[in-house]
């Protein structure tokens, strides 16, 4: 599953047909990696995202917002300096490999017309942007510097001479002859299998070489005919004959491509409109997820070993609790020496007296100190006594802080999954900041903007609000909503506040089904069945004095049932 260079060919086309001709309004860069061009034409705004990133490097029309950050990086400011007003003059493929490039015609600082390249690089963890101004190709920046020791080959850094990645020693798929075929195959002693093809031509994944073994293996014993069809299929490519589909399996994405893929007939295929389209469902949740999981293992590592923590203390606590059973023993051996204090004597080293408070009047032997006094051994007991009965209260108290302090930890390792963006976790580090679990850094910004819970409509036309994080949950519960809205959130598992605004009106089935499954979705059972979902009105929801961000306490509840669904679906 890959972007290989026949993909490439029809966004190569694609760009060729929209971006060619148009000027470049505004330049950012989102992430690292990434850069967007935004363009004119016919009156309306286009965005083109580029990606180096290792996973899911790519081009693509899109139009998700991304948040910018507030001081440009040093490769976006290159990309404004030169291209910035400047024109697109072409897009083209670099021999059918993953590369592209697109010229743009700019005006230079003394005011004389110059033209760049910007070569996008789309090979795995090797993917890369860089600028090349074209009469000189001396490299103006790239998004990924490299130095020669980190690859031996070239050098990809400002001032540089651009050199162009090794290339392919095999078959250009949409420019080779018969006897190039024939060649090739003899020298290289190639034969027929599902790797064929890719061994043969640039830009061809496992995937596609696996369909076309399928689709060709018949024909391979008529050379003649093996050969014209292969032509008329790489012909078809090469004119823009496509169609954009990507492949499912129980929900699982399979594969994608702009050629029908006959070898995963028995899967579910969703078809597309644009090369463009096709790519920004793919990639985008993997992008997203793979994003978000980069900038948040500082967070998982630190909640997690805050939750090792926690089970450590649990252990100690509970082995605790279990020494402080014998506290009762240690009282009725003070209290039976007490009453018999006048039969001891200094120096005995035990004792046997009858336990009268015992139904059967049996007799119990307490060891004594031979050197303490009768008086110094009776509060020797009571002292071991009072000192288990203290340790008992103390650690029942931080147990319960404990499993608290877990439940806590928790729902912020769910909330971290509801993250949508840069914004959503300063919050999240925020709150940590305030909880003491980070360290508080000082903030430039004055005024900082607050992300703003998720908002959906039911079916019925009420609006239901989802907190992503434990700050916005106590502002929906304790601030936001009114004392007769519906208040849900899921039984004894880690989860967002969900809130029905009723208007003072009665709820209906449907609507309640709707944040039910809201509640589910985003909480830790999100991929269970039969979740159990509390709700009750706001007025019987409390916060207990002291207690952490989100934690709260409810009474007069009643329970829902529910397998979660995507929010889209439902």
């Amino acid at each position: 599953m890959a972007l290989d260079g026949i993909f490439l060919h029809s966004l190569c086309l694609e760009l060729q047909n929209t971006i060619v001709g148009c000027r470049i309004d505004k330049i950012n860069q989102s992430e690292k990696d990434e850069v967007i061009l935004t363009y004119n034409k016919n009156r309306k705004n286009h965005k083109l995202l580029i990606s180096a990133s290792a996973n899911c490097a790519r081009i693509n029309h899109t139009s998700i917002p991304k948040e910018n950050p507030l001081t440009p990086p040093i490769f976006c400011m290159v990309m404004r300096k030169y291209l910035s007003s400047s024109r697109v003059l072409s897009v083209s493929q670099l021999n059918s490999d993953r590369v592209l490039l697109i010229d743009f015609e700019s005006t230079d600082e003394l005011g004389f017309d110059s033209i760049y390249t910007l070569v996008i690089e789309i090979m795995g963890r090797h993917s890369n942007i860089s600028l090349i101004r074209k009469r000189d190709n001396i490299v103006m920046d790239s998004i990924k510097h490299i130095t020669g020791d980190m690859n031996s080959y070239r050098s990809l850094y400002p001032g540089v001479s651009f050199i162009y990645p090794p290339e392919s020693n095999k078959l250009n798929p949409l420019d080779f002859t018969k006897n190039d075929l024939e060649n090739f195959i003899s020298e290289k002693n190639i034969s027929f299998s599902e790797n064929f093809f890719s061994s043969v031509f640039t830009g061809i994944s496992k995937g596609l070489s696996k369909n076309l073994y399928d689709n060709f293996k018949e024909s391979l014993e008529n050379k003649d005919l093996f050969f014209s069809n292969l032509l008329n299929y790489f012909t078809s490519i090469k004119t823009g004959k496509f169609t954009f589909n990507s492949y499912m399996e129980n929900n699982k994405l399979l594969d994608f491509h702009c050629v029908e893929l006959s070898s995963l007939s028995s899967a579910k295929k969703v078809s597309y409109d644009s090369a463009s389209e096709l790519i920004e469902n793919f990639y985008y949740e993997k992008d997203r997820s793979d994003r978000l999981n980069a900038k948040t293992i500082d967070l998982h590592k630190m909640l997690k070993n805050n939750l090792d923590r926690c089970d450590k203390k649990i252990k100690i606590l509970k082995s605790t609790l279990k020494d402080c059973e014998e506290k009762d023993v240690f009282q009725l051996k003070g209290e039976l020496l007490t009453s018999n204090i006048y039969s001891l004597k200094k120096g005995m080293k035990e004792v046997t007296l009858v336990n009268y408070y015992s139904e059967t009047g049996e007799s119990i032997t307490i060891k004594l100190d031979e050197n303490k006094t009768p008086s110094e051994n009776v509060q020797s007991y009571y002292k071991k006594y009072n000192k288990l009965k203290k340790s008992e209260e103390m650690s029942k108290i931080q147990l319960e802080n404990t499993y608290a302090e877990i439940s806590y930890l928790e729902s912020v390792l769910n909330n971290i999954q509801n993250i949508e963006s840069s914004l959503d976790l300063q919050e999240l580090k925020k709150e940590l900041m305030e909880e003491g679990y980070l360290k508080f850094k000082n903030s430039k910004n004055k005024k900082e903007k607050k992300s703003k819970p998720l908002q959906f409509t039911s079916k019925d036309g009420l609006d239901i609000y989802v907190g992503k994080n434990n700050i916005q949950n106590d502002y929906l519960t304790l601030k936001f909503a009114k004392k007769n809205d519906i208040w849900l959130h899921t039984k004894n598992i880690p989860g967002s506040h969900v809130i029905i605004c009723t208007q003072g009106e009665p709820v209906s089935d449907s609507t309640l089904e709707e944040a039910a499954n809201l509640a589910a979705y985003f909480s830790k059972g999100k991929n269970s069945t039969k979740v159990a979902v509390d709700y009750t009105p706001v007025k019987n929801v409390k916060k207990p004095n002291g207690a952490k961000a989100g934690m709260v306490i409810y009474s007069t509840n009643q329970t829902i049932y529910i397998d979660p669904k995507d929010p889209k679906d439902f």
